[in-house]
């Protein structure tokens, strides 16, 4: 397989704690952080440090930054191009509403387009050579035109953007919503040997990464984010079709489980624990049978504290031990 596998910027999940539990899976080949508010890392919150650690691969780390002020942005970058890391990302995706409004996010692509072009050159004038420069963004606001679009991202490219990952969905649109594979793909044609694209939206299995690669075949990767989370060896399975072939994967779950709250303890603050693990359990009890009753005793266990959902996860598996070990079929993934 010759397209890159990215595990996408998600907020209380990209973290250190998350890219071990994927790395022990093989890992993939770049981690985008979650966003790191400019004015926070200038104004040295106390939680920056946590932001900004690049275990337990630093080589792979592209930290993905975001705010609603250029020389704010400039400045951050200027701290992020000195820390290990493929390089910077500017998020001009997220749809948030709390992040939009103020102007971050895609909020970048609704504002006057001036405005937009001097942040990102500005960004870019502090970007060494050897560290690149990416924007994760949407189609835009619900009125968009294709023609708007493109100019926009020939705008980026212009002032230096060297890659870009595209969610092909507006402001508004939720992922009930099909994305538009056709727009990356056209993208991809369009900056052809020149700028690469990631494609990002609804990849979750071999099925659904065949199905985007049928519609995107110049993509350059494929970024995964919420599937990452159920299943953290989704991006071993799908770059490693010959170790599928071999033999189904056994997964002892409940040692998986009580090891992710250990690195929740070890790499985030104790103010983010609560937070943290309920996000993750979340998705990653979708994994099992009884995944409803597994979320809410889990979930509802992390408020209690770490002990608390320690003992829940282990009285989970001892009513439910068929849930303990789970085998990895390969056939959803070739």
């Amino acid at each position: 397989m010759n397209k890159k596998l990215i595990c996408g910027p998600m907020a209380t999940i990209s973290h250190p704690a998350f890219r071990i539990l994927v790395e022990q899976f093989a890992g993939c080949d770049e981690y985008f952080t979650e966003m790191i508010n400019a004015g926070s890392l200038l104004n040295f919150g106390p939680f920056e440090k946590y932001y900004i650690d690049a275990t337990p691969c630093p080589e792979k780390i592209v930290w993905q930054l975001t705010g609603n002020d250029a020389p704010r942005m400039k400045e951050a970058a200027v701290q992020l191009a000195e820390l290990p890391g493929i390089g910077i990302d500017i998020n001009m995706g997220c749809s948030a509403p709390d992040i939009y409004k103020t102007g971050a996010g895609i909020g970048w692509m609704l504002r006057d387009r001036a405005e937009t072009e001097a942040m990102v050159r500005e960004v870019r004038s502090v970007v060494p050579v050897g560290k690149r420069l990416s924007v994760k963004l949407r189609l835009g606001d619900e009125d968009f035109t294709e023609g708007g679009f493109f100019d926009f991202c020939d705008m980026l490219v212009n002032n230096g953007v060297e890659l870009l990952t595209l969610h092909p969905r507006t402001k508004k649109e939720k992922l009930a919503r099909p994305p538009r594979y056709k727009f990356c793909q056209q993208l991809a044609e369009r900056y052809k040997d020149k700028v690469p694209v990631y494609l990002n939206g609804n990849v979750k299995d071999k099925a659904s990464f065949d199905f985007a690669m049928a519609v995107c075949p110049d993509v350059a990767g494929v970024m995964i984010s919420r599937a990452a989370v159920q299943k953290p060896w989704i991006f071993q399975k799908l770059k490693d079709s010959s170790y599928c072939k071999l033999a189904d994967e056994p997964i002892n779950m409940e040692e998986l489980c009580l090891e992710y709250v250990d690195l929740i303890e070890k790499y985030q603050p104790q103010e983010f624990w609560k937070t943290r693990l309920q996000r993750f359990y979340t998705y990653f009890c979708m994994n099992f049978q009884f995944s409803h009753y597994a979320q809410s005793q889990f979930i509802n266990a992390a408020e209690q504290g770490n002990e608390a959902l320690r003992q829940t996860i282990k009285e989970f598996f001892e009513k439910c031990p068929e849930e303990r070990i789970i085998t990895i079929s390969c056939q959803q993934y070739l």
